[in-house]
């Protein structure tokens, strides 16, 4: 089934790349927390910025927030039409909305006209709490359930004329996440928003929202996605990046190679791989780097690299494109390899 193209503010869903996008934990109305806050995402990498609306002020503070962003800004709306329209007039270049809690059809229209007459797209789906009760009843809690849910709302847009829709069926069950996705995939011509919901804290979460999304990108589903944390939502996005590119979907940044260690390592190989990895971090390079450990497969691994360092008891070796060009002693490897580093770098 061909893929749609929806344009969210000039950035393009359906297009081939995959986008990346958080949502704010500030209110909207607290207008410079909000835009500080947006700032740090787009600095990190987020691509489009989605803001809780739960109320008229939050909803007239998207004109005063848009003026000072640069991504494109979403609007998650429920339970009032009204809202969603307000939103909408006020700058939202997306809607979030969920149409089986903002009224009937007389509501469905009045939202499904301003969109319209705004040329602004609108993502529909379903979470596993928010699963239309007939499909509920039908199916239970099911990737069924979640798919027949999340193409409901989508024919109730459709009915008013709306074709600028994105999509996406969210769980917080990495085996349903994938499998919903799946299944919606096959059946919708619409741009799919991927991401596992609630996903939780710490490496708990980040673990089962790179299982879940991974999988599904290495499928070649998903066109967005929003990697969802109790965290600083900045985390969010690094964590996007991160799976993007471990699925081979993002090219232009540093990838750094590091070893484990073990009992073989005589040099302070995992902190310098750390302070390496912070080095790079948001460098739109593509360069690779390795930080190894000792002489078993150091030398190896790093030869297939931009840079790289291998160590040993009296020496650290530095190696260049694939070529050993120095010998350092180990109290001045983190020195010379950041030096060498620096270089590259220019």
């Amino acid at each position: 089934m061909s893929k749609r193209q929806v344009n969210i503010g000039g950035v393009v869903l359906g297009g081939g790349a995959v986008v990346v996008q958080s949502m704010t934990t500030e209110k909207a109305s607290d207008v410079e927390r909000s835009v500080a806050q947006i700032l740090r995402l787009e600095e990190a990498g987020c691509e489009i910025t989605r803001v809780a609306v739960a109320d008229e002020a939050d909803a007239r503070a998207l004109e005063k927030i848009k003026r000072r962003i640069r991504t494109p800004l979403v609007a998650d709306v429920h339970f009032s039409a009204k809202l969603a329209v307000l939103a909408v007039e006020c700058g939202a270049d997306k809607l979030r909305v969920n149409p089986g809690n903002i009224g009937g059809e007389r509501e469905i229209a009045y939202v499904a006209d301003c969109l319209k007459a705004h040329g602004v797209p609108v993502r529909v789906g379903a979470n596993t709490g928010s699963i239309e009760p007939h499909f509920l009843a039908k199916y239970g809690r099911s990737a069924e359930a979640l798919v027949g849910s999340a193409m409901h709302n989508v024919a109730a847009f459709e009915r008013h004329g709306v074709a600028n829709i994105v999509v996406s069926v969210k769980a917080s069950d990495v085996p349903l996440t994938v499998e919903a996705y799946t299944l919606l995939a096959a059946r919708c011509p619409y741009p799919l928003h991927v991401g596992v919901t609630e996903a939780g804290v710490g490496s708990a979460a980040l673990v089962k929202s790179a299982a879940g999304i991974g999988a599904l990108l290495l499928r070649g589903i998903g066109d967005t996605i929003r990697v969802s944390l109790s965290a600083d939502p900045a985390e969010e996005v690094y964590a996007a990046h991160e799976i993007l590119r471990a699925c081979g979907l993002e090219k232009n940044y540093v990838e750094v190679v590091a070893c484990p260690t073990c009992g073989r390592c005589e040099y302070d190989c995992m902190g310098l791989a750390a302070r390496v990895s912070e080095r790079v971090r948001g460098v739109k390079r593509a360069l690779k780097v390795a930080v190894m450990g000792c002489v078993v497969n150091g030398p190896g691994e790093a030869k297939g690299c931009d840079l790289g360092i291998a160590g040993g008891r009296d020496a650290c070796v530095i190696i260049q494109k694939g070529r050993e060009n120095e010998r350092v002693r180990p109290e001045d490897a983190e020195r010379v390899f950041f030096a060498r580093l620096g270089e590259l770098l220019k």
